[in-house]
């Protein structure tokens, strides 16, 4: 018998009134943190971190190495690369595959174009 059944069995045998526990209102710390950042108005910041920080998911090990993303200004997403022909292989062969990734993880009005710059 767990000791739940065994406590409202001997509650109501005596004619006590059985004790109610308090609603679990616990949450995730996560889900807290959007809330309060959404009422503050910094939902958009808050993507910003989900997005640099899933770069390395949506690029790869080899081209995360060799790039970074600094920023995400009215739709664009600027990265800073190393190389140039880094820059060049991204720019021109990469591109529109990485977009429509951003796309389809964090919605189509987040990131609309890339910026990639060498420094």
């Amino acid at each position: 018998m767990s000791p739940d059944l065994r406590a409202k069995v001997v509650s109501e045998w005596r004619g006590y009134r059985e004790k109610t526990s308090p609603p679990d209102r616990a949450q995730a710390v996560g889900e807290t943190l959007e809330a309060v950042m959404r009422k503050l108005g910094l939902a958009e910041r808050l993507t910003e971190g989900q997005i640099l920080g899933a770069w390395k998911e949506i690029v790869g090990d080899w081209f995360a190495l060799h790039t970074c993303p600094e920023r995400i200004r009215d739709g664009v997403l600027y990265v800073r690369v190393i190389q140039s022909s880094v820059h060049y292989e991204l720019d021109r062969n990469c591109k529109a595959r990485i977009i429509q990734k951003l796309k389809a993880r964090f919605g189509a009005s987040r990131v609309r174009d890339i910026r990639f710059r060498v420094g």
